[in-house]
């Protein structure tokens, strides 16, 4: 397959959609998963910013795989009612999360960073805004029954450009934020590079 990559890179990621982000844009990479305590960093962030500790948790997740190519590590995170949440654990965790979402607004923190043989040479944030509808418990019931265990994976416990799409009455920011990787940044940083023909 032809792409747009000088030379390939390594994702850091096991996430399906951030794959096919980097597939649908042309990048050329291969997938090295990140060895890190994500939850044992964010603890240790405490009350940080979010967006703080998203940028972190990317930055570690690429720094964590030692490679004389460049390593993308990216993360999620989000936030409602002034509360953080992490991939949900169980159905019924999934279940609780989508409940408490109901018409409330979720912030949702992506961040990207770059690494080569272990040290940041870059990082990457934005955020997007999304209203969630007045979930009922038939609702919450049906959609889990469709889409768990795959959203397991999934902060939020959704996948937009899935049945996730139907949490939802209004978003507000860039589609690929709420997948879960700022790629606009991304490429530009590939650019400056010298990974992305430009």
């Amino acid at each position: 397959m032809t792409t747009l990559s000088r030379v390939p890179i390594v994702l850091a990621s096991k996430s399906a959609s951030r794959k096919a982000m980097l597939e649908a844009a042309g990048i050329s990479f291969e997938v090295a998963v990140a060895q890190c305590d994500e939850r044992a960093l964010e603890a240790e962030m405490g009350d940080a910013d979010p967006a703080e500790i998203a940028q972190a948790l990317a930055a570690a997740k690429a720094a964590s795989v030692q490679s004389e190519q460049l390593v993308l590590g990216s993360d999620s995170l989000v936030e409602v009612a002034g509360c953080r949440f992490d991939k949900p654990s169980t159905r019924e965790d999934a279940a609780a999360h989508l409940r408490f979402f109901s018409g409330k607004v979720m912030t949702l923190h992506s961040a990207a960073a770059l690494a080569r043989d272990g040290q940041i040479i870059w990082v990457g944030s934005d955020f997007a805004r999304l209203r969630f509808r007045e979930l009922t418990d038939e609702f919450v019931d049906v959609y889990l029954q469709v889409e768990w265990p795959a959203v397991s994976s999934c902060v939020g416990g959704f996948r937009i450009e899935g049945p996730g799409v139907q949490l939802f009455d209004g978003v507000a920011g860039d589609q690929f934020t709420v997948l879960g990787m700022p790629l606009l940044q991304v490429l530009e940083a590939l650019r400056i590079q010298n990974v992305l023909i430009s």
